[in-house]
């Protein structure tokens, strides 16, 4: 196998997100959760997604990790490594993305790297180095109440040089508008001064298929799915690889019991859960519950196993920010994110062990937990329920054949989890 482009992403629902959009441009997609091993069957494809469980994680282990996975990608034949990242950045002070852009730079010997998280589709775009969502900075928005990584300053330049050891730059629209020799010739200009990452705006899609052109001579860049549309067409534009827009068959029915779970505490979620009430029964968790009561996974389980023959159901430990805050204060942000997720995938395996093989799960923590916990090595790239979100066959699955749908938690319409059962036969 020799990949046309490699990726490393910081958490699952991320790297399905990404998957997704290099699928859609034309690339053969797979998506690996960690690294994989040298025995598994993968098909002959133009890009592998290597998902990681890294965002909120230490930084020193986020970086031996994303290493690991760069030296397989590498040994594949993939030249460019792209370094996924959230489109909002998510990242405190502490965090690692700056770290891990590190420890990359200097693995593959590159003077600079760009980086942006901007994808316009989504809403997302970068100008004079600030993010923006929708139409208010990333520091106004409802997302800088991230409950792991808040975000508070929606300046990127700022937020990557508090974690990076190298010096932090910006290519700003004006240039990007000018083509991609003037970006070239200002990354020449940046490097000239010492400066090893530069964040690059982007307002409209032109802007990261310019991007996509540059950041494609280079070994490394760093972004959310955006850099990676950029990157995938200027791959097609330039004939490296042959346009194969149907993508992966991952379509063939599975059948069987279907179920969603819901770990996000972002607006769009809350608002999803609420719709979906309307159509399937719905068990709402107990934050403190599932602290104080070891057996709150087996009371969900003893709920859901006599409704699943009658149809799909939904279990949730989304809550308001407000309840989030008040459990992380009691018994800690980290303690309380580890309680949560873990007691979300033991609610995965038994409903897997009761026959369930569609599954959706939305929040990128909780989507982490549940696929590490069912061992799935990897998935085929199917068919879009929506932006950054499609239907993923597993690959290599002790269960089986498998159907699931990984979303982060602000992505997806009002009716997302009957549109995501809709496509999971």
């Amino acid at each position: 196998m020799t990949l046309a482009l490699g990726c490393i992403a910081d958490d699952y629902t991320g790297a399905s997100d990404l998957a997704n959009t290099l699928t859609r441009a034309g690339l053969r997609t797979v998506q690996t959760i960690g690294v994989p091993a040298d025995d598994l069957a993968l098909p002959e494809v133009d890009a592998v997604v290597v998902s990681l469980k890294s965002r909120s994680i230490e930084a020193g282990l986020a970086v031996t990790r994303s290493r690991a996975a760069e030296k397989w990608l590498r040994g594949r034949g993939a030249s460019h490594v792209l370094f996924k990242i959230c489109s909002t950045f998510d990242s405190t002070d502490a965090g690692n993305i700056g770290p891990v852009m590190d420890a990359l730079r200097d693995d593959c010997g590159e003077a600079i790297v760009l980086v942006t998280p901007a994808f316009p589709e989504t809403g997302r775009t970068v100008y004079q180095g600030n993010l923006f969502v929708g139409a208010v900075p990333l520091n106004e928005s409802p997302l800088k109440n991230h409950p792991l990584n808040p975000m508070h300053d929606s300046n990127l330049v700022r937020v990557l040089a508090r974690q990076s050891r190298t010096k932090v730059g910006l290519v700003d629209l004006a240039t990007v508008t000018r083509g991609t020799e003037a970006v070239r010739a200002r990354l020449s200009e940046l490097a000239a001064k010492g400066i090893g990452a530069a964040v690059i705006d982007a307002v409209f899609d032109r802007d990261l298929e310019t991007i996509g052109l540059v950041a494609g001579a280079h070994r490394l860049s760093v972004g959310a799915s955006g850099i990676g549309l950029g990157l995938a067409r200027a791959l097609v534009s330039s004939g490296k690889v042959t346009s194969n827009a149907s993508g992966a068959d991952a379509g063939v029915p599975v059948g069987g019991p279907a179920a969603c779970l819901a770990g996000s505490c972002s607006q769009a979620t809350l608002q999803q859960m609420a719709n979906a009430e309307r159509v399937m029964p719905v068990l709402h968790l107990d934050p403190i519950r599932i602290f104080k009561d070891k057996d709150e996974a087996q009371r969900a389980l003893a709920w859901a196993r006599p409704r699943l023959a009658d149809g799909p159901l939904l279990i949730a430990s989304s809550a308001t920010p407000e309840a989030v805050a008040a459990v992380q204060s009691r018994y800690g942000r980290d303690a309380a994110g580890h309680a949560i997720e873990q007691t979300m995938a033991d609610i995965a395996e038994g409903l897997v062990q009761s026959g369930v093989r569609r599954l959706v799960v939305a929040g990128g923590e909780t989507s982490g937990a549940v696929v590490d916990r069912l061992k799935i090595p990897g998935f085929l790239v199917g068919a879009e329920i929506a932006a950054g979100v499609p239907v993923l066959r597993a690959v290599g699955a002790e269960e089986g054949p498998m159907l699931l749908a990984l979303k982060s938690g602000n992505f997806g319409g009002p009716e997302f989890f009957t549109d995501a059962l809709g496509l999971m036969r």
